[in-house]
């Protein structure tokens, strides 16, 4: 079978296949088969190669636009009788959409417009098959269409601005930026995809190259102070820039970077200030500016002052915001002395290009004039501050220093002064306004006070705003007017085992004094003293004097305490002195020297109760007072106990009164016809035992007669107690002591005696036996009675 894509080449082959053919180029494969009677050669049997068809490739136009579906090829086999037998398939990329076979005659068309930037190639497999069998008439075979391009794309750039920057200044032939397009068609065929660069705005001042897109400088020293910002159009066209070729642009904005090619000028040659000749150190006095055309750190600029006869009164300094420079004050102004100044001001380039040397010197120079004004200004001491040093006795009244300060005014007006009293505030000094002398007001006492720092005012008469201070130290020099006296208070004891000649103490002294070649201290006895029998001052030569022992043995029981008086003198002028008496105890010593007691009333004590005998005693004093605190302690807590303990009596409050009565003459005595009277039980009572835990309602029983029996009394109580639903959930025991109607022996009680008149008749108790023997003599007889 053969497969053909053009209907106007017909190929024939000897074994009788004949095929459709287009322009392209057919390749075979191969399988040998024998045949004979088909060759020149006589007798020989010859062999041929059956041709199976394998189509390459061929070409489709892209973009098709004709009234008519786009004729692609046809496919035929010579097993084909035209009776409609065979069926022709196509399948592979597109088959069936793109690309549709007539299944009769085998032609195939394009369906649809091709765009090759879409798909470039189509790869579909072709076969014949029997209608009746299903079966293959030819093997299937693979053909590749390719689509032919053409130039429907147009160069398209890969931004659509492009910015750049090139310094000033700049030689030709400098490189600015590179600019890239890209065109979509086949770079293979033809010439639809070769682009050429051109510029269409930016001339004469760039220039571009028409196959790299490189833009380049084209005009020599452009100056960023005429122009900075350019704009470039450049243009991209295919078909190699020729007529009909598509095109496409973009914009290149372009900056010229500063560069350090203009030096620093001054508008003007000379410019004059002026200032008050009170204008402070460090006063601005006025701004001048050098105008530099760069920008950035190009123009920067230092200013300085290159000589003059200012320049060590002004001074100038570099405003780093707005590149000015400052003029200010360096040192005091006085008019009296000098009205204008001249300075010679210097603007440089900090930072320079050596490239633009050649240009001239990156600096420029100007001329400042500075007059001085008059003004009132306050006085002027003739020193930054004074010391005065007075001595401590110096009297109230005396004059212990000056000041003076001067109006520097060519008016020189007169002035006055005075002290500024929070600097003293106790009013020690005082000063003479009109001349300007301190004097004391006050006593002075160095020892209180050694330094007074304060301060002393000058004003002008004319203008009291015009006015200034200087402080005055004043040191109060020292003079010998203390005496000395010991440094500490001495507690010195002599053992009565001392020995003569043994040093007991060694003393000091102290002198609020501060003579210039320090304290020389001497001591001694007084002379009342100066042989005392029991001890002696040594003097140490060095401000320190020993107290020495005399004789051997001192007695407490004797004497037990010594005075000891001595004299301490300094060796400045005036010399002073003073006495003081040194308390000398005579105490109990071991044989070490150590002491052991020094109250006389330790003699009195038992030899044998030690110190360990003392601390016991203490301790058994303390255990007897906590023994105390605790019994204490122990009887309160027994006092808050219940007042009912029987373990028999768990509800009522029972008192028990052991009270034997006072016979009938009692009056007072307990009445048992209160337990016969039921109304006396008719209110209830809280039980004072235990804290109620809840108020019950009283129920209210009907009152009982008069003369109720007590027996039926508790009966009925029980009874209620039972029967009572507001009654406590526990057990009420109650417990009377019910003796019954009567007795054999009748009472003994005088409780019902006073129920009764007359004497009553107790003989009958001398017949009850030796017993009541003590009774019968109380209540029997007349005598008795008497008594």
């Amino acid at each position: 079978m053969g497969y053909c894509c053009d209907h106007q080449t017909v190929l024939l082959f000897p074994w009788g296949k004949k095929l459709l053919q287009l322009t392209q180029t057919l390749f075979f494969h191969s399988h040998s088969e024998r045949i004979t009677g088909l060759s020149e050669n006589d007798g020989k049997t010859l062999h041929r190669t059956k041709r199976g068809w394998m189509w390459n490739q061929f070409f489709l136009l892209e973009e098709y636009t004709g009234p008519d579906t786009q004729y692609v090829g046809k496919l035929h086999t010579d097993q084909d009788k035209g009776d409609g037998n065979l069926k022709y398939i196509l399948t592979g990329d597109g088959a069936g959409s793109l690309f549709i076979i007539d299944e009769n005659t085998g032609d195939i068309h394009a369906a649809k417009k091709l765009d090759r930037e879409e798909k470039s190639l189509y790869v579909l497999r072709a076969k014949a098959i029997d209608r009746k069998t299903g079966r293959q008439v030819e093997p299937e075979s693979e053909f590749i269409i390719k689509i032919h391009d053409i130039n429907d794309n147009e160069p398209k750039f890969t931004k659509d601005m492009y910015t750049a920057s090139i310094p000033e200044m700049s030689g030709v032939g400098t490189s600015v930026i590179q600019v890239t397009a890209t065109d979509a068609d086949d770079e293979n065929y033809g010439n639809s995809a070769k682009v050429v660069y051109s510029i269409l705005q930016g001339q004469p001042y760039f220039s571009v190259d028409p196959e790299t897109g490189i833009i380049r400088t084209a005009l020599p020293d452009m100056s960023r102070e005429n122009r900075e910002q350019y704009q470039v159009v450049i243009q991209a066209k295919d078909m190699g820039g020729q007529m009909g070729g598509l095109s496409g642009t973009t914009t290149v904005n372009i900056t010229l970077t500063d560069v350090n090619d203009n030096p620093p000028r001054f508008p003007q040659s000379t410019y004059q200030f002026s200032s008050p000749e009170s204008a402070p150190p460090g006063t601005p006095l006025g701004r001048i500016k050098a105008n530099d055309p760069d920008v950035g750190e190009n123009a920067e600029i230092e200013y300085s002052i290159s000589n003059g006869d200012g320049s060590d009164m002004f001074d100038i300094v570099t405003d780093k915001d707005t590149q000015e420079g400052i003029i200010t004050v360096k040192k005091p102004l006085d008019f009296e002395n000098k009205v204008l100044y001249t300075l010679r001001v210097e603007a440089t380039n900090t930072h320079p290009d050596p490239r633009f040397l050649q240009l001239g010197p990156f600096k420029d120079t100007a001329l400042v004039k500075i007059s001085v004004e008059d003004t009132d200004e306050p006085p002027v001491f003739g020193r930054p501050w004074y010391l005065i040093e007075v001595d401590e006795d110096t009297k109230e009244g005396s004059i212990i220093g000056h000041v003076v300060a001067q109006d520097p005014d060519t008016a020189k007006n007169a002035i006055k002064y005075s002290v500024d009293r929070h600097t003293d505030l106790d009013r020690i000094f005082n000063i003479y306004s009109g001349n300007g002398s301190l004097f004391i007001s006050k006593p002075l006492d160095r020892e209180e006070t050694p330094w007074h720092n304060i301060t002393v005012i000058a004003t002008e008469i004319n203008n009291p705003k015009q006015s200034s201070q200087i402080p005055v130290f004043i040191r109060i020099l020292d003079i010998n007017d203390h005496a000395p006296e010991f440094a500490n208070y001495y507690e010195t004891f002599v053992c009565e085992n001392a020995k003569a000649g043994q040093l007991i103490q060694t003393v000091s002294a102290t002198d609020k004094d501060q003579p210039p070649r320090g304290h020389k201290f001497f001591f001694e006895l007084v002379p009342e003293f100066a042989a005392h029998p029991n001890f002696s001052v040594v003097d140490n030569k060095d401000n320190t004097a020993g107290i020495m022992t005399r004789r051997n043995g001192y007695s407490r029981s004797k004497t037990s305490t010594y005075l000891l008086p001595i004299i301490i003198f300094d060796n400045d002028y005036p010399v002073q002195s003073s006495t003081g008496t040194l308390t000398i105890r005579v105490c109990a010593c071991d044989s070490r020297g150590n002491m052991q007691s020094c109250s006389a009333e330790a003699l009195l004590l038992p030899a044998g109760l030690s110190t360990g005998a003392l601390v016991a005693i203490l301790l058994c004093i303390i255990i007897l007072l906590v023994l105390v605190v605790l019994f204490t302690a122990l009887k309160r807590q027994r006092k808050k106990e219940p007042l009912i303990i029987s373990k028999d009596d768990v509800r009522d409050n029972i008192v028990t009164y052991n009270d034997e009565g006072g016979g009938e003459e009692d009056t007072q005595a307990f009445d048992i016809g209160t337990l016969r009277n039921p109304e006396a039980r008719e209110e209830s009572k809280m039980r004072r035992d235990v804290i109620p835990e809840t108020i019950f309602q009283i129920r209210r029983t009907a009152p009982l007669w008069e003369n109720i029996d007590v027996q039926d009394f508790i009966h009925r109580r029980l009874k209620e107690n039972d029967l009572d639903p507001a009654a406590p959930p526990y057990d009420s025991l109650a417990t009377y002591a019910y003796e019954g109607n009567d007795s054999i022996a009748n009472s003994l009680s005088s409780l019902e005696s006073l129920t009764t008149e007359g004497n009553q008749d107790y003989d009958y108790l001398s017949d009850w036996g030796p017993r009541f023997k003590k009774l019968a003599d109380m209540y029997g007889g007349e005598d008795s009675d008497r008594d």
